[in-house]
């Protein structure tokens, strides 16, 4: 073999090794990009699971502390010598937000409250003066005041927000709301009537007015821990609790 061969033979190995390397260099690349693919999509897949189990209320089926209904309209749910933290909660039950709010922590609210960490103070007013957003939520608010309290006024009042309308839809018909009292437990013999007369409209709107200006209330829901608004950290149940236990 002359020289020009052997040089050519040298220099066709040299190409084979370099391409060969190259091969080798970009075959490491995609592993290592797939790699960090891998790592990033489980990580984003941690963080919606941990976002989405904080964000969500626990499923409390426990028992309640007591419920009762105040002179000026207020419905406070806290064990007996319960005083503070004072979570108050102004809610409309048109709002979708407040379902939101219920979605998101009422649960937790219940337990705590339950555990004699908290007095809650349930403020439902009627924040809508444009129908059928009126309408709907005094028909709610109003047969809310026709159960004088105990548990089947925190289920009816939860069912109302199960059950809420679309917005701009007239919803909560008096029928409905009579049965849903009657599954919620309400055994009230005058129930059926001062729903179906809206008996208590009237003061539902006054107690509403006065709520709203008292309070400075201007949206729902409304959720402050000893007189100071919670914000956002309301609808994330983790946040809610860690305020109330912190809470002198």
């Amino acid at each position: 073999m002359g020289n020009a061969a052997r040089k050519a033979t040298r220099e066709k190995a040299r190409l084979q090794r370099e391409l060969e390397r190259k091969r080798e260099q970009r075959r490491r690349q995609v592993t290592i990009t797939l790699s960090v693919i891998g790592v990033v999509a489980l990580i984003v897949a941690l963080v919606a699971i941990w976002q989405s189990t904080r964000n969500k209320s626990e499923a409390y089926a426990g028992s309640l502390a007591p419920i009762s209904r105040q002179a000026d309209g207020d419905v406070v749910m806290a064990k007996a010598g319960v005083n503070s933290p004072v979570l108050d909660i102004y809610e409309d039950f048109q709002c979708p937000y407040c379902k939101v709010f219920e979605e998101s922590s009422g649960d937790t609210i219940k337990r705590l409250a339950a555990e004699g960490k908290v007095k809650v103070v349930y403020h439902p007013i009627t924040l809508f003066s444009q129908e059928p957003l009126k309408g709907n939520s005094l028909r709610a608010a109003t047969a809310l005041r026709c159960v004088q309290g105990g548990e089947p006024w925190i289920r009816l009042h939860d069912r109302f927000f199960a059950e809420q309308p679309d917005e701009g839809t007239v919803g909560f018909a008096v029928g409905d709301i009579v049965t849903w009292g009657k599954e919620a437990g309400v055994t009230d013999a005058g129930f059926e009537n001062c729903v179906r007369g809206q008996q208590g409209a009237s003061a539902q709107l006054a107690y509403s007015s006065e709520t709203i200006k008292a309070d400075k209330i201007d949206g729902t829901p409304s959720v402050r821990l000893n007189g100071k608004d919670l914000g956002d950290a309301a609808y994330v149940a983790g946040s809610l609790e860690s305020a109330v236990l912190s809470a002198k």
